[in-house]
């Protein structure tokens, strides 16, 4: 049984997407262990709380300084015994200690289709509201897994979805999230519940 735990900052649509997988048997040998949040009004630890999974809010306000939230936020990870991290819309840089710690068992979902469209200050609105002013026509969403860069780790999965004339950041958004990232999140999971991924030489390989 793949225990993960899901770390969240707002809503919590990529969390509702990996829970209903779940419970449809679209993702196997899994079981949520935890929701964990930054942010004491994020919906994600309702939803949690609603299908009873173990949820839990550690806010850098609530610290003196980052190098003391981070150390908190790593000793309450470690002590639920997770085998996979993942990002859901989660809006705190990890610390080195964790990427290196948590090395290949960190996932993120990000918004584009990387290398585009990511890297620092591209996340949320801002990444959709920089594809349409490019004019691109196609865009996406991205799972990869997480090392010391932003959104620099290896490519697990990725999911194209076309930008149409009207597009507005908000409308493009929505259909991103529809149509790629709670698709492939939770197709990515359950991958590795089923021991089909593996990273070698910085490339993701994906067993038939």
């Amino acid at each position: 049984m793949l225990k993960i735990g899901v770390l969240v900052s707002g809503g919590g649509t990529n969390l509702q997407a990996i829970i209903d997988s779940v419970e449809n048997g679209s993702i196997k040998n899994t079981e949520i262990s935890v929701v964990i949040s930054n942010n004491k009004n994020a919906y994600a630890l309702e939803r949690a709380e609603k299908k009873g999974i173990k949820n839990i809010c550690i806010s850098p306000k609530d610290f003196s300084d980052r190098a003391e939230f981070n150390r908190v936020f790593l000793e309450k990870l470690d002590s639920c015994q997770v085998d996979l991290v993942v990002l859901a819309g989660f809006l705190v840089v990890l610390p080195e200690e964790m990427t290196k710690k948590y090395e290949n068992r960190i996932i993120n979902i990000h918004p584009s289709l990387i290398p585009s469209f990511c890297g620092k200050g591209y996340y949320g609105l801002k990444v959709h509201e920089a594809a349409l002013s490019r004019g691109v026509k196609v865009t996406g969403a991205t799972v990869h897994f997480v090392d010391a860069g932003t959104d620099t780790g290896p490519i697990l999965l990725q999911k194209a979805v076309e930008v149409k004339d009207g597009d507005t950041p908000e409308i493009l958004q929505r259909r991103v999230m529809e149509e790629a990232e709670w698709k492939i999140l939770p197709q990515a999971i359950d991958l590795i519940a089923q021991e089909k991924v593996s990273v070698e030489n910085g490339r993701v390989r994906i067993a038939q």
